[in-house]
């Protein structure tokens, strides 16, 4: 009895391919054709899934650049992937890692830019970072120059500022610079042009004054006001009408005044712990372009267990996170102190919390001060994370107290943000993603 190889046309692979199934033949008939095209394309590919162990087993060989990303991919994920920096199988086995020098880890940074591309990089790099440690020899400028920036490679250089030496500062400020401007290539425009439509919006005046009345916008206001206008006997008959009328103005709308001082203060408070890095980035960057808004004024605090004023940076977003200093506790209690003693304007002033919400201070302290923040007119927002990383790990009892409060926590992709912003300055119900509004 001998066995043979038959296609299962209902069942595929992980690769998209059919499946076989192996049955038996009877002795003396004639053995299967030797594996065609589309068999040996279906081995690669799973020898390429599998990777470098599954070597044996498929009895498929690699060459060329299957070959050379084959190794790239097993150097990070292989067999011995997992360990610190040089450290292998014993003699004899097989191994992977990329070693502990900057020249062999660049060389890989230069081999998956070749071979794959940018966000698949990206995932890579982060992965090499995680797994085999290697952290510690970003602090090279050889290899920042090899990286492929991006917001995750700046939290981690971020991270790493106060034990980089003053040779690679430069080149990581140039790798930082780069990743920041391009965020604000994507985010400035759109910010500015939709907070400059709620700032006109917010701040039209309902008593103007003769000359500041926006006629267009008060007629279409009282539309509902309209009264025919009798015509006189005998035009269009008794009582009739020759279509004139006219609108009772109930409601007047006026332009808002043109002024020199802010219409708006925004204060944007920081949590600068560890996991909040890429939430960070994002929020300078914000920060900076709102603070570029004339109409606008705008203070950025950091916090850990102390409080960071980095307003007088805001011109420099770059200057702002080397500013930071993630890592270490969180008191969220005494940062909206500082915050709350900053408010001059409560009823024109929104504050964005920006954490996780794991605090360390004092939690029954930290609700009493957003209660009074809102009871005094303030526009308060909590963000559970400002950035594109998806849900967030947060402190479910202290966001559910704080939306008992009607500061609803929830957390914000970057292209939601301005929508978001636009919603508090205009205090209208925030757009919470996949929930009903809620004020």
């Amino acid at each position: 009895m001998t066995t043979t190889t038959t296609t299962d046309p209902g069942a595929t692979d992980p690769t998209g391919e059919t499946m076989e199934r192996t049955t038996a033949q009877a002795p003396g008939t004639a053995r299967p054709a030797a594996p065609q095209a589309p068999d040996a394309e279906r081995l690669r590919r799973w020898r390429m899934v599998l990777g470098a162990d599954s070597a044996d087993s498929t009895g498929c060989t690699l060459t060329g650049q299957d070959a050379a990303m084959d190794g790239a991919l097993n150097a990070l994920y292989g067999g011995g992937a997992g360990k610190k920096p040089g450290g292998g199988r014993g003699a004899g086995g097989r191994s992977a890692g990329l070693g502990a020098s900057a020249p062999s880890v660049a060389r890989w940074l230069g081999d998956i830019r070749t071979y794959f591309p940018s966000s698949v990089v990206q995932v890579m790099q982060r992965d090499a970072i995680d797994r085999l440690g290697l952290a510690a020899l970003l602090l090279e400028p050889e290899m920042l120059e090899a990286v492929e920036a991006d917001v995750h490679l700046v939290g981690t250089l971020l991270s790493l500022n106060k034990a980089m030496p003053e040779t690679t500062k430069e080149t990581a400020r140039a790798v930082v610079r780069k990743v920041v401007e391009d965020l604000e290539k994507r985010l400035e425009s759109r910010t500015r042009a939709t907070l400059t439509g709620a700032l006109d919006r917010s701040a039209r005046i309902s008593r103007p004054r003769h000359r500041d009345i926006d006629w267009n916008r008060t007629i279409r206001a009282n539309l509902k006001n309209y009264l025919p206008v009798p015509g006189p006997a005998g035009a269009g008959g008794a009582g009739g009408t020759e279509g004139r009328g006219t609108i009772v103005p109930e409601r007047l709308i006026g332009y808002g005044r043109a002024s020199r001082s802010a219409k708006k203060d925004v204060v944007l408070c920081i949590d600068q712990s560890g996991s909040m890095a890429a939430s960070v980035v994002y929020a300078s960057v914000f920060g900076a372009v709102l603070a570029s808004m004339r109409t606008l004024s705008t203070r950025l605090v950091v916090f850990d267990t102390a409080v960071a004023d980095l307003t007088d940076q805001l011109d420099d977003p770059v200057d702002v996170l080397f500013g930071t200093q993630l890592g270490g506790g969180t008191d969220i209690n005494r940062a909206l102190a500082y915050c709350q003693s900053k408010i001059t304007r409560p009823a024109d002033t929104v504050v964005v919390l920006i954490s996780d919400l794991y605090e360390g201070g004092i939690r029954d302290e930290m609700l009493k001060r957003v209660a009074a923040m809102k009871a005094s007119g303030v526009q308060f927002v909590t963000l559970l994370a400002l950035s594109d990383e998806g849900a967030p790990a947060y402190d479910h009892e202290h966001a559910a107290a704080l939306g008992a409060l009607g500061a609803p926590a929830f957390a914000c992709t970057p292209d939601l943000f301005p929508d978001v912003m636009a919603a508090a300055i205009e205090k209208r119900p925030l757009p919470i993603p996949d929930k009903e509004p809620q004020q």
